[in-house]
């Protein structure tokens, strides 16, 4: 791991990205840009004013009220950045595949714009809902077999277990995407987004040499709040109790209690974020670790497309995007 002095700057961003097809997306606190590597090398650019649902709606940005609006507003921007960088890479260029019954229904009955939101909302739902099944709901029907043949009996050990058995899934998740040959690169452009923005963090000249001598692993990252949301999950369950050792009265509490832990999990990332000693990097630790697998070591020109993102994000004034 990298010393402290170089992984802690003293100035930390609110600017922040997700690794794309290609590319990297960043939002600064005014702007949203995506840049993409396109297949013949040039750099593709989309920059947009940044709408916060917040703005719109001030009483959305409440404590413990903004967790979840955030972390959906950010799936929404994400799925769209990231079909956009799908654009430029369609999967069989000599031999393209017929529109599904749904594209046509979609061409035939909207205008672009509106078929567009219609396919990121089924792509949020979708991801949402997968999510759901795979880290919650498989859990929840693994261990209550433990109950159902008397193997456990005590709801507050029923739900470590459970909180045990979902880290692993998530853990093997992990690992196995990162075997993936096309995510190998996708995680390399997330190493190539943390390594940028720790390097203008750090205060130093956006160039390739400075941005390579950083390290890939940002206590900010997404990873980390996945992970902090499967361990207050542990707690939160434990609390609500009701019900222990029914398995279908579980599922029902684990589901009704999600928006609940995505507020508490976002509040400690925000504090987390803005302070550095030694309890937040205890609570940083496991999500740095999990980054082993969520980020590869970029080349120069995933680098040159981070630092292209970021500079475009920046706000006019100095600070203006501090944490």
């Amino acid at each position: 791991m990298p010393a402290c002095k170089e992984s802690c700057p003293k100035f930390k961003t609110m600017c922040g990205g997700q690794a794309l097809i290609e590319g990297i997306m960043m939002r600064g606190p005014e702007k949203e840009a995506i840049v993409v590597r396109k297949p013949d090398g040039e750099l593709e650019v989309k920059v947009e004013p940044l709408k916060l649902v917040k703005t719109r709606h001030p009483w959305l940005g409440i404590p413990f009220l903004r967790g979840p609006v955030n972390f959906v507003d950010s799936m929404v921007h994400g799925v769209k950045a990231l079909m956009y960088s799908a654009e430029f890479y369609p999967e069989d260029e000599d031999d393209p595949a017929e529109p599904s019954k749904l594209d046509q229904w979609l061409e035939k009955h909207l205008d672009s714009e509106k078929a567009m939101g219609v396919v990121v909302t089924l792509s949020v739902i979708l991801g949402l809902g997968f999510s759901i099944l795979l880290f919650f709901i498989l859990p929840t029907l693994l261990t209550g077999l433990l109950v159902r043949f008397h193997l456990v009996e005590n709801r507050l050990a029923l739900s470590l277990i459970e909180g045990v058995v979902r880290m692993a899934i998530f853990l093997v998740y992990l690992i196995l995407m990162s075997q993936m040959k096309d995510m190998k690169r996708v995680f390399s452009y997330h190493g190539a987004e943390h390594q940028t923005i720790f390097c203008y963090e750090n205060g130093l000249p956006l160039t390739v040499e400075n941005v390579r001598k950083m390290p890939r692993h940002h206590p900010r990252c997404g990873t980390s709040f996945l992970f902090v949301i499967m361990a207050v999950a542990i707690v939160v369950h434990a609390v609500l109790g009701v019900g222990w050792d029914n398995t279908w009265v579980r599922l029902a509490v684990r589901l009704l209690s999600l928006p609940v832990i995505v507020s508490i999990t976002y509040e400690i990332n925000r504090f987390v974020g803005r302070h550095d000693n030694w309890f937040t990097r205890i609570l940083t630790a496991p999500g740095m670790w999990l980054q082993n697998w969520t980020t590869r070591e970029p080349d120069d020109t995933m680098i040159q497309v981070g630092i292209k993102a970021l500079e475009l994000v920046l706000p006019e004034e100095k600070g203006a995007d501090a944490w």
